[in-house]
């Protein structure tokens, strides 16, 4: 898109919009353009676009100030919660999109989403599947997390894998704008603040799904926020998860017991333990660690669990251990979201 560009005739402020975009950016001149461009030529979707300045020091202000019928906001360099609230403030529908300054939606994916959203008056947020792709290599890593995140689809879904990782996207979103103010917006946890407002948003009662087709081009940069902000470490995600877990395990009133005495199971034990969740046991299938002491705790092979017994945690992040240990908890007659949780 050239600085020329002016967004189709159907983009018109008389009318009331069906959707509000958030967009905040900063210094993202060399993608912005298209990141506009793809919102404001939405199909089937009366769209308003708030475009967010978040400290920018090159020409991207000015790029959205030649946008007509777009509402343009700064707040200074504030950060990204304190964008989304001003954006939050200034939007008049009763739908609020996400959307970041450097990734491309398909034409009909704002229709797409509150058509489904529409239709079922649970869902409190709804995602996208997401294409990855990249201006830096993209490692091993981050494509096993998006082919896990486009698995998720129904609201079943992503309440079982709530507490492995965030199993939205978040530009890929649309949000129920009652739902999202009454359970506060976004919050500055110095964590995660997506995975914070999913949490926040399941323990209201409101359910999360997404559109089983990939409507958004999710851009990997190098440098990018997700690998070099302190507040998207994993230590981070733990203490995010950790008192929404421990309210699930405490209202069981059993022993509770982490199955995996390695890094992972111990930090999830000290995180839910400040939440008054202590484990009374470890579970663990490596024979170098069965009869050790784990947070005071001993751990014991499979074995030792028992069916209405114990609330049980799996926190064991080994690629494919997932997968096995549900398997053997399956088929012990436990039952996912009632008897256990998988947290890693």
């Amino acid at each position: 898109m050239t600085a020329a560009y002016q967004p189709p005739a159907t983009y018109d402020r008389r009318v009331r919009p069906r959707v509000s975009v958030l967009l905040p950016y900063r210094d993202a001149a060399d993608t912005l353009d298209d990141a506009v461009d793809s919102v404001v030529g939405q199909r089937g979707v009366d769209v308003e676009l708030i475009a967010i300045d978040d400290g920018s020091r090159d020409d991207g202000p000015a790029r959205v100030a030649r946008i007509a019928g777009t509402i343009a906001l700064s707040t200074g360099g504030r950060g990204l919660v304190a964008a989304l609230t001003a954006g939050l403030r200034a939007a008049t529908a009763n739908w609020i999109a996400r959307m970041d300054a450097d990734d491309v939606c398909d034409p009909d994916r704002l229709a797409a989403q509150v058509d489904l959203m529409e239709s079922d008056p649970t869902l409190g947020a709804c995602g996208t599947q997401v294409d990855l792709f990249g201006d830096a290599p993209i490692g091993d890593g981050l494509r096993r997390y998006v082919r896990w995140q486009n698995r998720l689809i129904t609201p079943e879904d992503h309440a079982r894998e709530l507490f492995v990782e965030a199993p939205l996207c978040h530009p890929s979103v649309v949000l129920r704008r009652d739902a999202l103010v009454a359970v506060g917006g976004w919050r500055d946890t110095g964590g995660p603040e997506d995975y914070d407002l999913w949490l926040r948003l399941d323990a209201a009662g409101w359910r999360l799904a997404k559109v089983p087709r990939p409507l958004l081009r999710w851009r990997h940069r190098a440098g990018r926020m997700t690998f070099s902000d302190p507040r998207l470490a994993r230590a981070r995600f733990v203490d995010t998860k950790a008192p929404h877990l421990a309210r699930r395990l405490r209202a069981l009133g059993r022993p509770i017991a982490v199955w995996g005495a390695g890094r992972s199971g111990k930090r999830l034990a000290r995180a839910l333990e400040r939440w008054g969740a202590a484990p009374a046991l470890f579970v663990d299938v490596a024979a170098s660690r069965i009869g050790r002491i784990a947070r005071g705790c001993t751990v014991r092979d499979p074995t030792a669990l028992r069916r209405g017994e114990h609330a049980v945690v799996v926190a064991v992040g080994a690629i494919g251990a997932r997968d096995d240990i549900r398997a053997h908890l399956d088929a012990a007659g436990f039952r996912e979201g009632a008897d256990y949780w998988v947290a890693a």
